[in-house]
């Protein structure tokens, strides 16, 4: 037989948190639970290198394809730097983790970019750190 975990995650988060309300602490899946709130960690960081790999794309393409440029990239470049100064805030313990993923984003910017040159790396790194702590707007 299959248990609530295995069946119903949504019900069983649902129960979760029910218990821990009523401080059952003994009827508790502790294994499981444990499980989930590492994988949120984990989710927070992916989300952080998705958002950066995606405004890394947007700035190379700006930098390296001027005749391509357009209101949807400069909008796609705001969004991108306001969410992740959102989400730099709403989980300051993840700002180490930002420049650990800059060369991993950058790959991942170049590839949705198309064939930008590596010569713009340190540069354009750099541009978008100083560039996330600036206000939304280019």
């Amino acid at each position: 037989m299959q248990s609530l975990y295995e069946q119903d995650l949504y019900g069983w988060t649902k129960k979760q948190a029910q218990l821990l309300r009523e401080q059952q602490w003994h009827h508790l899946d502790l294994n499981n639970l444990i499980e989930e709130i590492e994988s949120l960690g984990r989710q927070e960081r992916q989300q952080l290198r998705n958002r950066l790999s995606i405004l890394m794309a947007h700035l190379l393409k700006w930098e390296y394809q001027p005749t391509k440029r357009s209101r949807s990239g400069l909008a796609t470049i705001r969004v991108q730097r306001r969410d992740i100064l959102r989400w730099l805030k709403d989980n300051p313990s993840l700002k180490p983790y930002l420049t650990e993923i800059l060369p991993e984003t950058y790959e991942n910017g170049r590839d949705l970019a198309a064939a930008v040159p590596e010569t713009g790396f340190l540069k354009l790194s750099r541009f978008v750190i100083i560039n996330l702590k600036k206000k939304p707007g280019f």
